[in-house]
């Protein structure tokens, strides 16, 4: 299986999942201090999507590694490849 080994995503995923973790970190505070359940459940929401979002991307990154290690140093089939994946990133944030 691939690991994930362009820095520039690796950042980028860390980033969106220590959002997430310090949005989770709210919600435990917000119960905590007894918010209103429509609150936390609007936080909880926000969570759901910045997850899902990571994930999106976590996959696009996959494939985009895997595909690029397939076509090898072909310039043309990589500029191809980069305004395919943007599309499958697109297509995939709308199923959220």
């Amino acid at each position: 299986m691939s690991v994930l080994t362009d820095e520039k995503s690796r950042t980028d995923l860390l980033h969106r999942l220590k959002r997430a973790e310090g949005q989770l970190r709210g919600i435990q505070r917000m119960i905590e201090e007894g918010e209103e359940c429509l609150a936390i459940a609007g936080q909880m929401s926000a969570v759901r999507k910045a997850l899902d979002s990571a994930y999106v991307r976590m996959t696009v990154c996959f494939m985009e590694q895997e595909l690029s290690a397939k076509l090898g140093d072909k310039p043309a089939a990589r500029a191809d490849l980069g305004h395919m994946l943007d599309n499958v990133e697109t297509l995939l944030g709308k199923i959220r």
